[in-house]
């Protein structure tokens, strides 16, 4: 029986859960010096001088520096597509452009002296006035890149025929709305030591992309990379904002260059908020057309992206959300055009789903609001234009090329399960009742891309001369379980027990090359290439046991049950991967593969929720009682671990939906700064979730696995925007923004009896 398919229970937890993990903090060199970053107070402002003379002079402080006396060159975005002539120092040399830029660096012998020395930098600014809102941005005469001559850093203009996409249509809806910003807010925020030993560089980080980090450090010092080894112990969460190319990482590296000596660092919480990139942040406009019946004929998206004070890979997210524009829905005419501007706030960067939680969630609001103006089921228009089975593998409009679905099927379970038409007579009978408390049931039905720019994936399989097996993998792995998974995978091919497998991931030195973890890739391409090592293994080593058992390879057979080779017909006669490993232990004989698996293509998971919710239309407040999610990520190599990453996705997703912002104050100040201001959510604010688990399986990898970390997230958000919408339909309520803030659904309320009159 195969292990595959089954619940096992993490094998990283023990450790985690007894003796703790090994962070940053915890492996840093014991005679490293601290790091403290002195950072803007101002969103933007030039910078007249910098003195570091009282600083100097502290108690504690071993030097101090700027990016001049480091040697560091601002350089061009990472991204081709974005303009090259924004260009971005480690630390701030003509101007600042946000609150918490680093400006200059204190380093001192323990961190409390590097807080200390810290406050008294003098740094003379003359401020400059303020840009916060991107559609203002793209036209201000206010620039924050004066040679550059603009605020715009990425375009994808609008077809000039698209408004003639709405000519043939009976019915037109379009509605003006937002995805805020949001803080990523990992518990373990960044951190980063670094050492030199003749001419190279080792340097511990907190990063998703241990490789990516390694490549960024050795552009930034001008070495080869082979002169730098990135080392990633364990990642108290990433959410795809610790992507290893941030400033303080490239001046740690720097620092220890320059004083000889190993320098660590780690952020405070308030670091983290101000200088971990932001996510989402986009405004959209939207507009869809079709047919009184429910026929949907056009859909036109145009996308504002706040970049923040630096083009990152966030201006490049209307990239992705165009590619998922449509959806799950069968739409022949899409345009979808986007500006990403400069704003003087944080730069956006990767956040679970990175593009794409933003297109479902347009999709998904403006056909609620289609379904609105035709009287339809919102649950039975989605059913009318989904893509049917027979149509995959599909291209859409936008160029997505959706390799298999189930949308109706996974729509159904959804609905069956949550008792979708008792529901609703709940609702009529609240309504006419006149409850304060208004049920609202909201569906939304996703697909997403992962994998996105179809990137390949290193892993490696040896076996030991003791039996036991090693497998290194270029994912890095930060809480998604891929020791277990990995392990399961060597496991069910060899018959090798778990327990005698290890997994190893995030050493440059001893993982060679790698694509780190992140766009939902780890285990449909990590995995499968730890599956394809895994079956080149069992194909030599049954060429060594047919040499040790006198019989031919073809008549050799490996019993996974018993991990033993032998003569098909005579079981009794065995050889141990023991026997075999020592018998090939010299040269091509080897026990020991390396693959690069390079998939035919994206995956594209999908599913369907639905969210239950109550609101109190005295004081607005907003409660999730029930929330149903099928997700469908493929064939599920762990079921616990697929569950636990939905159940994960889940929470961040209804968060922003209910509380989470990330918000600046007029004068470009953040006030949501901490844990105190910012919407955490917590257990008491969410229900227990009722997931149905599904498979579709995809062609594109020998597991059938598609992604799975970030569709709880793309799902959840819209059905609970919608539920709170559909709440108070019946009282003229047509959109509320989100976060659903008790203040805003209240306002919502009041606004819509003001409109109705007396």
């Amino acid at each position: 029986m195969s292990i595959l398919g089954t619940n096992v229970t993490r094998t990283e937890d023990p450790a985690l859960l007894t003796i703790g993990g090994d962070y940053v903090e915890d492996v840093s060199p014991d005679d490293a010096a601290w790091v403290t970053f002195i950072r803007s107070p101002f969103p933007h402002a030039k910078i007249i001088d910098i003195d570091l003379t009282e600083t100097a002079s502290m108690p504690g402080v071993i030097a101090t520096a700027t990016a001049e006396t480091l040697g560091l060159s601002a350089r061009p975005p990472s991204q081709a597509m974005l303009n090259q002539n924004m260009l971005r120092s480690p630390l701030a040399t003509d101007r600042v452009r946000y609150v918490g830029e680093p400006v200059a660096v204190v380093v001192t012998t323990t961190r409390e002296q590097g807080v200390d020395a810290a406050e008294v930098a003098f740094i003379d600014y003359e401020q400059l006035p303020v840009l916060l809102e991107p559609a203002a941005s793209a036209d201000s005469d206010i620039v924050l890149f004066p040679d550059v001559g603009t605020n715009v850093v990425f375009a994808m203009p609008p077809n000039p025929a698209a408004a003639e996409m709405f000519d043939g249509c009976e019915i037109v809806v379009d509605l003006t709305f937002r995805n805020q910003r949001l803080a990523p807010c990992p518990l373990e925020g960044r951190a980063a030591a670094a050492q030199w030993s003749d001419g190279r560089l080792t340097q511990w980080s907190s990063t998703q992309f241990p490789h990516g980090t390694r490549d960024t450090l050795a552009e930034t010092l001008d070495l080869d990379t082979e002169d730098v080894r990135v080392i990633t112990p364990d990642v108290g969460g990433g959410f795809g904002a610790k992507n290893g190319g941030y400033p303080e990482d490239r001046v740690v590296a720097a620092l220890a260059r320059s004083l000889d000596r190993p320098v660590r660092w780690a952020e405070t919480r308030s670091e983290s908020m101000l200088g971990l990139v932001h996510g989402r942040g986009m405004e959209f406009t939207a507009t869809l057309g079709g047919t009184t019946d429910g026929t949907l004929q056009a859909y036109s998206l145009a996308i504002t992206q706040d970049c923040g004070a630096y083009p990152e890979i966030g201006a490049l997210l209307p990239f992705l959300t165009k590619i998922m524009a449509t959806g799950v829905y069968d739409i022949e005419q899409v345009d979808v055009s986007a500006s990403s501007v400069l704003t003087n706030t944080m730069p956006i960067g990767a956040y679970r789903g990175a593009g794409r939680p933003e297109a479902t969630a347009a999709i998904e609001r403006i056909v609620d609001v289609f379904a609105n103006r035709i009287s339809m089921d919102p649950a039975e228009l989605r059913r009318k234009n989904l893509f049917a089975p027979s149509r995959f593998p599909v291209t859409t409009p936008t160029g997505a090329t959706m390799d298999s679905g189930e949308y109706e099927r996974s729509l159904d379970a959804a609905l069956d399960a949550a008792g979708y038409s008792n529901l609703r007579a709940e609702q009529a009978e609240r309504r006419e009742a006149g409850h304060t408390r208004q049920l609202g049931i909201g569906v939304s039905v996703y697909v997403e891309i992962t994998n996105p720019l179809g990137s390949p994936e290193y892993g490696a399989v040896e076996i030991r001369q003791d039996g036991s097996a090693l497998a290194r993998t270029g994912s890095s792995a930060h809480g998604q379980g891929h020791h277990t998974t990995f392990a399961m995978i060597v496991s069910d091919t060899t018959g090798i027990p778990l327990d005698r497998i290890e997994v190893r991931h995030g050493d440059t030195d001893d993982v060679p090359r790698g694509g780190g973890t992140g766009g939902s890739r780890s285990l449909q391409l990590g995995g499968s290439a730890i599956l394809r090592a895994s079956e080149e293994v069992v194909d030599t080593a049954r060429r060594l046991a047919a040499e040790l058992l006198e019989a031919n390879p073809d008549d050799i057979e490996l019993n996974t049950t018993t991990g033993n080779f032998h003569v098909i017909g005579t079981p009794t006669v065995t050889k141990s991967w023991s026997d075999v490993a020592v018998a090939g232990k010299d040269g091509d004989r080897r026990l020991a593969s390396e693959v690069d698996f390079d998939p035919a293509g994206a995956t594209f998971p999908f599913g369907a929720h639905i969210s239950v919710v109550e609101v109190d239309t005295e004081t607005g407040e907003v409660r999730v009682k029930r929330h149903i999610a099928c997700d469908d990520a493929g064939v599920m190599v762990n079921p616990l671990l697929v569950a636990g990453q939905v159940h994960g996705g889940l929470a961040q997703g209804i968060a922003q939906a209910l509380i989470e912002e990330f918000v600046y104050d007029e004068d470009g100040n953040p006030i949501t700064a901490n844990f105190m201001d910012y919407g955490i959510i917590s257990a008491a604010e969410l229900p227990s979730f009722e997931r149905i688990p599904m498979e579709t399986p995809t062609p594109l990898n020998p597991l059938g696995a598609k992604g799975v970390g970030e569709a709880g997230t793309i799902g959840s958000t819209p059905a609970v925007q919608n539920a709170v919408v559909d709440a108070l339909s019946h009282l003229g309520v047509t959109h509320i923004e989100m976060p659903t803030t008790a203040e805003r659904v209240w306002r919502a309320i009041e606004d819509a009896s003001t409109a109705s009159g007396p």
